[in-house]
């Protein structure tokens, strides 16, 4: 019975509509040295109409034909297609990557690129698990087979950043283990198991993911599981994630369930309870560190060419320089700002000597274990230029180790930026890709607490998806969209500044509360405040909005809360009389920078009016005060007015003048409707703007999330020249072998046939196919299956007892046209002494057989001739002897 071949997806068309259109699942393999054994068992265990893609990665020579395609044909049912540009991909077919190519997909269409890496730099695998987790998001699955080198790890790192699924081979049965160990050591690893386990793991895994929490029960269901979730991680870690987005924590959570196969999160909940491994494995998933050295250049740079000599012109010789990194992961960020402030330095060779101090500081103690080794692999060259590789880095057999003098400039400590206290009295803070994990509430509160932190014209610098939110009062930015401000000095906050402890609502409860004792007042203040009370004019300071930051004296016959909600803003507040004169002189103070004077204005007061004279300035002296407005409130006097009962003579006016006060009264009171009308929207405006402002912040942090992993990908590079020599020198030791074997079987001119195990073809020389049909396309074939010139119905019986007993065996066998063959069946022996199949040898006999043959005619001839004569000598009468 002939084996069927598949058949490849020529035509688009040829694809049900349905099946195209469906969601499946893509999984993408990475594999390098010895990655084609691993493949070829891969295949063998997956089910033809499994309703997966796998799209195959490799490091492929850019010089030879490949020919992978055709090799793991032979494992699979399913179509093996060698990706051309702009092939969509399918279910069940599998897919490989062809040479010197780079590869990529969108909306599951295989797109490749012409690699603009160097030969020996090029990461083929971390490039399309890039571009696959973003494509496919959760239904991404990135399997790491056999492979020298590291190519991958980050790719893995992008599908977990999506929720999808990460499998590895058990490094102890790879040929190559470096790949699998990479990942490993990486922690990106779901699944570790055998390559010929892993199909079956990728089917569970994506059978059980295919219920989502939010359809599993109700909401409040959900979330109190995830609170009780929360609850055991802070019980077993002493770490509170109560304060991460909602959105992330359902997502970690949800991954691990689908790789447990666990439909339900309150029985994931148990789950936690009864295994403490998998609280930590958890912890772990939620700490996944998303770092490199010199993430953003164009950020780098701004800081070590203008920000830091600002800041260093700034600070007086022989100061010591203090920066923190809250989240530095494994170091980069860290060793990154003391490169640069290194440079910096020693750039502007300044007078005085500068020393650097920076805190480094993560919520992962094992990632600061790996930043204090300070020991990085070699693929750090695609991110640290060769001149900092030689100036900051020395060579070690694991890769590339921070020299001394750096390594000295940091201090890595474990703290949680949430609860623990900050650092103070620092130059510069480098919080990046930290605050999109955490929710509005505690942005709002960190961004203040890094301004307390920094030491006037400190610098914050942030990640390029990040913001500082409603904090623009606190900061002036300086790099755009590189995300690095300055502190501020010119504002006053009234809000207090949240410390870490006050993060966590947990109250000292005291057996018995005492009242403070308050403090005696001093003679000095009580007559200050004397003298505030009874002789100062009552006055507020205010920003150059109007929002009012201080009151000094009674101001409640010029200002009153406004109805509504509370706002304390100074053109809200003003009463009648005041509001329009005030918001022109406020305008005109700020435009010429010199005190505007307001004299003798009527203000409506409970029940009548009061003159006053209102003074606007503006604040120029040096101080915290630079930059406030403070408005001077002053009575004045009421012009005295005639008794009551006294004949009073007016002069008589003019129709024309009264008409005028008319129009005059009539237009102050559309100017006074017109003024409400406009502060009204003016209120409105500010409800919209923190409504936008709230969207956009959320808008923001999808946005940080997607790009997080692109981020990432920088920090991977693989010692790619030599594995590539390696293989190279394994395709020519193959290649010359296989020249020699073809060049010594055609010099016999003897027919040879390989068959395997299973009686299948494996190879056969030109010769073979005078005297069985064989065509190229019959690899694979059972050698039943084809035709034959030989008279010998029994070649596969033989065959198969030479298996059996592994003793050759000799036969002439006939053939048609009167040909002979000598046809021997020898075992195949590999050179590990293993039997792997059969060699038949066909030697023609036929001109041997064709003299035989004749020698025998002859014989034949010969005999009766000889017994012709003996007859006839036997017939003679003898003569009589005389």
């Amino acid at each position: 019975m002939k084996k069927k071949t598949p058949q490849k997806p020529s035509d688009k068309n040829s694809t049900p509509v349905s099946l195209v259109n469906a969601p499946f699942p893509i999984v993408g393999i990475g594999a390098s040295a010895g990655g084609l054994e691993a493949l070829e068992v891969f295949l063998k265990h997956v089910p033809a109409n499994c309703g997966m893609a796998f799209v195959i990665v490799q490091h492929l020579d850019p010089t030879h034909k490949a020919l992978m395609s055709e090799l793991l044909q032979r494992n699979t049912r399913m179509p093996v297609i060698q990706v051309k540009d702009r092939t969509k991909v399918q279910p069940d077919c599998v897919y490989v990557i062809p040479p010197n190519k780079d590869m990529s997909i969108l909306h599951g269409v295989l797109h490749l690129l012409a690699p603009t890496a160097l030969r020996g730099l090029r990461l083929p695998i971390d490039y399309f698990f890039r571009s696959l987790a973003a494509d496919q998001q959760e239904r991404s699955v990135g399997v790491v087979l056999s492979g020298m080198g590291s190519d991958g790890t980050l790719g893995l790192r992008a599908i977990k950043e999506k929720a999808g699924v990460v499998l590895v081979q058990e490094p102890a049965t790879a040929k190559f283990d470096s790949m699998p160990r990479s990942a490993i050591d990486a922690g990106l690893a779901d699944i570790v198991a055998p390559v010929e386990a892993l199909p079956a793991r990728i089917r569970a895994f994506l059978q059980s993911s295919g219920h989502h929490i939010a359809k599993d029960a109700p909401e409040d269901q959900s979330r109190s599981a995830l609170e009780k979730a929360v609850i055991l991680l802070r019980e077993h870690t002493g770490n509170d994630f109560s304060l991460y987005k909602r959105t992330t924590l359902y997502r970690r959570i949800e991954r691990r369930m689908g790789i447990h196969q666990i439909t339900k999160m309150s029985a994931y909940v148990r789950y936690l309870q009864d295994n403490s491994q998998e609280l930590d494995l958890l912890f772990k998933e939620l700490l996944i560190g998303v770092t490199t050295f010199f993430r953003d250049p164009e950020g780098w740079d701004y800081l070590r060419k203008q920000a830091i000599p600002a800041l260093l012109a700034e600070r007086p010789p022989g100061h010591i320089l203090r920066a923190w990194v809250p989240g530095c992961s494994t170091g980069e960020e860290a060793y990154s700002l003391a490169i640069v402030l290194r440079e910096a330095i020693d750039a502007l060779k300044p007078k005085g000597k500068f020393t650097v101090q920076i805190f480094a500081t993560d919520l992962d103690k094992d990632a600061i274990e790996k930043a204090r080794h300070g020991v990085f692999p070699a693929s750090i060259v695609a991110d640290v230029s060769e001149a900092r590789l030689k100036g900051f880095f020395s060579k070690d057999e694991r890769g590339y180790r921070v020299r001394k003098e750096i390594r000295e400039m940091v201090i890595f400590a474990p703290q949680n930026l949430i609860m623990d206290p900050p650092f103070t009295k620092l130059d510069i803070v480098s919080c990046r890709n930290l605050l999109i994990y955490l929710t509005s509430e505690v942005q709002k509160k960190l961004i203040p607490l890094f301004h307390y932190s920094l030491m006037p014209g400190g610098i914050l610098f942030q990640g390029s998806a990040e913001t500082i939110g409603d904090c623009a009062d606190l900061f002036t930015s300086l790099a755009g969209k590189s995300r690095i401000f300055r502190r501020k000095e010119t504002v006053l906050r009234v809000e207090q500044i949240s410390f870490p402890s006050a993060f966590s609502a947990t109250q000292p409860t005291n057996a018995e509360a005492r009242p403070t004792p308050k403090p005696l007042a001093s003679l000095q203040s009580l007559a200050d405040q004397l003298v505030l009370q009874n002789y100062a004019p009552p006055a507020v300071l205010t920003n150059d909005e109007g929002d009012i930051f201080y009151i000094s004296g009674r101001t409640g016959k010029y200002l009153e809360p406004a109805a509504g909600k509370a706002n304390w803003n100074l053109f809200a507040m003003a009463r009648e009389g005041l509001r329009y004169e005030l918001a022109t002189a406020f305008k005109d103070a700020l435009r010429a920078k010199q005190p505007v004077a307001l004299r003798g204005l009527s203000v409506g007061t409970n029940g009548g009016t009061q003159r006053v004279d209102v003074t606007v300035r503006r604040l120029a002296e040096p101080g915290p005060l630079l930059g406030l407005v403070m408005v001077v409130f002053t009575d004045v006097a009421t012009p005295a007015t005639a008794p009551v009962g006294r004949a009073q003579k007016l002069p008589a006016r003019s129709p024309r003048l009264a008409e005028l006060e008319q129009e005059l009264l009539r237009f102050r009171s559309e100017s006074r409707s017109t003024h409400e009308e406009m502060q009204t929207a003016q209120e409105e405006l500010r409800s919209t703007n923190e409504e936008l402002q709230s969207t956009n912040e959320e808008l923001q942090s999808a946005n940080e999330e997607l790009t997080t992993s692109k981020e990432e990908m920088q920090s991977m590079n693989e010692e790619m020249q030599t594995v590539n020599a390696e293989l190279q020198c394994k395709v020519d030791e193959l290649s010359q072998a296989s020249n020699d074997m073809k060049n010594l079987l055609d010099s016999t001119d003897i027919a040879t046939l390989f068959l395997d195990r299973e009686l299948n073809v494996r190879r056969f020389t030109p010769q073979a196919t005078k005297i069985i049909k064989l065509i190229p396309a019959d690899v694979g074939r059972p050698i039943t299956d084809l035709a034959s010139d030989l008279r010998y119905p029994a070649l596969a019986d033989d065959a198969r007892e030479v298996l059996r007993t592994l003793v050759s065996a000799e036969k002439p066998i006939g053939a048609h046209e009167d040909r002979w063959f000598t046809v021997r069946i020898m075992p195949y022996r590999t050179m590990d002494d293993r039997i792997d199949g059969v060699v038949i040898t066909f030697s023609n006999i036929t001109v041997s057989k064709t003299l035989e043959a004749k020698l025998r005619e002859q014989k034949t001839a010969l005999k009766n001739h000889v017994a012709e004569q003996s007859t006839e000598l036997k017939s003679r009468p003898r003569k009589a002897n005389p």
